[in-house]
């Protein structure tokens, strides 16, 4: 039998709380704050508060995980238009995850009606209304993804958070952002926290179009993706030539079936026989630092 964490609310920047993962060794959150982080990296760059004007609005919350990418969603989405109808299906892993945030009260700052239903939410795994239907597949994203697929469900909008690719590569893998591109409807977009040049190639290899998010609490940006550029906002001069470099190697994984060490591995000895600009040229070039700061380790991007 598995080992559960045991999940203590820990303070971000903007007053809000998130947990900490022994496992993955990252907090679920930056330290700038996790409700913050939430409408700054999802619900703005996938226009919400537009696409709420038209009824319904379909959403994917990949890595569900304390609920506040949700929970920013439905009350953006209802601020502008109460009457609008959401379908919603969100994937994650451990439901340990979602109950202690309830438990601990972590999504207090929304609105009560939107606790209601995602305490409802984590329990139930369900949730319907005359304004929502709400699905929550637990279980390898990987796995539940493809039943997402199988059943034709097509999103306005998806969030993309797992933990970072160095220490979550099977979330970030050609192969599954493939999966996801075909979850996304002609006029959708995704949103995620990370820029790392891996997750952009491997977006750009699913089929999709890629631009930049404002940075939220540190220098880096997020990445927005869709299947046309028209509205992205365009990569800087640095951001594309990293497309360029051996960073831009993306993950694999062919049967998306296999461990992290596996895919880290296979990246590594694709990154070794590339020819590819190697990174450290383009660090040079862009005089960007190695260093970073960490209170705990949170996800961060590797270059």
């Amino acid at each position: 039998m598995e080992k559960q964490e045991h999940f203590t609310p820990q303070p971000t920047a903007d007053g809000s709380y998130t947990f900490f993962s022994t496992e993955f060794n990252e907090s679920f959150h930056s330290q700038f704050g996790a409700k913050q982080e939430a409408e700054l990296k999802f619900v703005e760059p996938l226009n919400l508060r537009q696409r709420a004007r038209n009824s319904p609005v379909f959403l994917l919350d990949i890595c569900y995980g304390l609920g506040y990418n949700t929970a920013a969603a439905l009350t953006a989405i209802w601020e502008t238009n109460p009457d609008c109808k959401i379908e919603l299906i969100a994937l994650e892993l451990d439901e340990t995850v979602p109950k202690s945030a309830i438990a601990h009260q972590v999504l207090e700052s929304y609105p009560a009606e939107i606790v209601e239903i995602l305490a409802e939410f984590s329990i139930t795994h369900s949730f319907q209304s005359d304004r929502l239907n709400a699905k929550l597949l637990l279980g390898d994203a990987r796995i539940t993804l493809q039943q997402v697929r199988s059943s034709g469900f097509k999103a306005d909008a998806v969030f993309l958070d797992p933990f970072s690719p160095t220490v979550c590569p099977q979330l970030w893998t050609v192969e599954f952002l493939s999966l996801v591109a075909q979850c996304l409807k002609p006029d959708g977009n995704l949103a995620t926290y990370s820029c790392s040049a891996t997750v952009r190639s491997a977006l750009v290899a699913a089929g999709l179009k890629i631009g930049s998010t404002s940075p939220v609490g540190r220098r880096t940006p997020g990445t927005v993706a869709g299947f046309s550029s028209a509205a992205l906002p365009a990569l800087s001069t640095s951001e594309l030539e990293h497309l360029q470099t051996r960073a831009a190697v993306p993950y694999r994984d062919p049967n998306l079936n296999d461990n992290a060490e596996s895919i880290i591995q296979r990246r590594y000895q694709e990154q070794q026989s590339s020819t590819l600009e190697p990174t450290s040229q383009w660090k040079k070039r862009h005089r960007i630092s190695h260093h970073r700061t960490r209170h705990h380790r949170t996800r961060e991007d590797t270059f």
